[in-house]
C-alpha cells in the first residue's frame, strides 16, 4: 500500500470517527491528570531554582526558542524548557478532548468546559511568560499557580459529568443546605491554595538560585504557615460536615464514596504539610505537596458534581 492511500485511509477514518463514551472519558482523564501533572513539573521547576534557566519568553534565551549552551546551568535550562515543552503536549490533549465533544455531539455544558480547558492552558503560558519577565516576583508565580488549580476543578467536572445522558432533565442530587456546605468548603480550598502560595512566596525557593529573597513575600513565613494550616482546618471542617450530611441523607453510593475519598486525601495533605513545616520544608517535599494539591483540587470538584446529575449515558448502561 503506497503512503499516499495509507494517508487518505488515515484521513477518512478521522473524518468517520465518533469518539466511544469510553473514548471520551478516557480522554477526559488524560486530561485531569495533565493539568495536574503540569502543576507538579513546575514546582519541580522551581524547587531546582530552574525558573530562570530560560530567562525570556517565548524564546528561551535572546534570539534562540531553544537552550543555548553557557547561557545558564545546563540542567536548569534543560528543567525549565522541558517545562514548556509539556505545555504543548497539554494543549493537543485539550485540543483531542475538545474535537472529541464536537464530533460525539455532547451538549454545551462539556463542550463549555473543553473550551475552557484550552483556552486556560494558552494563559497559563502567557502568564508563565510573564512571571519570567517579572523575574520570579513572588505574586506572579502565585498567579501563575491558582489558575491551575481551576483548570484542574474544570477537568474533574468535565470527567465526572461526561458519563451523563446530554438529553436527560438535571436533578437536585443533593439538598441545598448540603450544596451550601459543600460550596462553603469550595470556597475555603479556594483560600488554602492563596494562602498556601504565600507561604511559598515568603520562603527558600524562589524558583532561581541567583535571586536568593529578592522579590520574595516580607512576611514571617512560619506565622505564614500557621494561617495557612487554620485556613487548612476549616476546610477540612467544611467537608467532615458535608460527610456527614450527605450519608444521613442516604444520598448516592457514589456520592458518599466520593466525599470518603475526599476526606482521605484531605488528611493525606495534612499530613504532608505538617511533615514540611517540622523539616523545614525540604525541596523533595514540594513538589509532592503541589500534587497532593491538585488531587485534593479534583476530588472537591467530583464531590460538587455529585451535587445535581443527569442520568447515565445509554452507552453505560448498556456496557453494564
Amino acid at each position: 500500500m503506497s503512503a499516499t492511500s495509507v494517508s487518505s485511509s488515515l484521513s477518512q477514518r478521522w473524518r468517520t470517527w465518533v469518539p466511544t463514551l469510553r473514548q471520551q472519558r478516557i480522554l477526559a482523564l488524560i486530561l485531569l491528570i495533565a493539568q495536574g501533572g503540569i502543576t507538579v513539573t513546575g514546582s519541580i521547576v522551581r524547587v531546582t531554582g530552574s525558573g530562570l534557566g530560560c530567562n525570556t519568553w517565548p524564546n528561551c534565551h535572546e534570539g534562540s526558542l531553544v537552550p543555548v549552551a553557557g547561557a545558564a546551568p545546563l540542567v536548569h535550562q534543560a528543567i525549565e524548557f522541558g517545562n514548556r515543552l509539556l505545555t504543548f503536549v497539554l494543549a493537543f490533549v485539550a485540543l483531542l478532548v475538545t474535537i472529541a465533544m464536537y464530533k460525539a455531539n455532547r451538549r454545551s455544558e462539556l463542550k463549555v468546559y473543553a473550551w475552557i480547558s484550552g483556552l486556560g492552558i494558552i494563559a497559563q503560558a502567557v502568564i508563565g511568560g510573564i512571571s519570567v519577565l517579572l523575574d520570579l516576583q513572588w505574586w506572579a508565580v502565585a498567579v501563575h499557580f491558582l489558575p491551575s488549580m481551576i483548570l484542574v476543578w474544570v477537568a474533574a467536572l468535565l470527567y465526572s459529568r461526561i458519563a451523563e445522558d446530554d438529553h436527560s432533565a438535571v436533578s437536585t442530587a443533593l439538598p441545598p443546605h448540603i450544596r451550601s456546605v459543600l460550596l462553603c468548603g469550595a470556597v475555603a480550598l479556594a483560600i488554602v491554595l492563596i494562602t498556601g502560595t504565600m507561604v511559598t512566596g515568603s520562603g527558600v525557593h524562589s524558583g532561581d538560585d541567583g535571586v536568593g529573597m529578592e522579590g520574595r513575600l516580607n512576611v514571617d513565613t512560619k506565622m505564614m504557615a500557621i494561617i495557612h494550616a487554620v485556613c487548612m482546618y476549616l476546610y477540612l471542617g467544611c467537608t467532615l460536615i458535608g460527610a456527614f450530611l450527605i450519608r444521613r441523607a442516604r444520598a448516592a453510593s457514589a456520592a458518599q464514596r466520593a466525599v470518603m475519598v475526599l476526606l482521605a486525601v484531605i488528611v493525606v495533605q495534612w499530613a504532608i504539610g505538617v511533615a514540611q513545616f517540622y523539616l523545614g520544608v525540604p525541596r523533595w517535599t514540594v513538589p509532592i505537596h503541589i500534587g497532593m494539591s491538585s488531587v485534593v483540587t479534583a476530588c472537591t470538584a467530583i464531590v460538587w458534581a455529585h451535587s445535581r446529575r443527569r442520568l447515565p449515558h445509554p452507552e453505560t448502561e448498556s456496557s453494564r
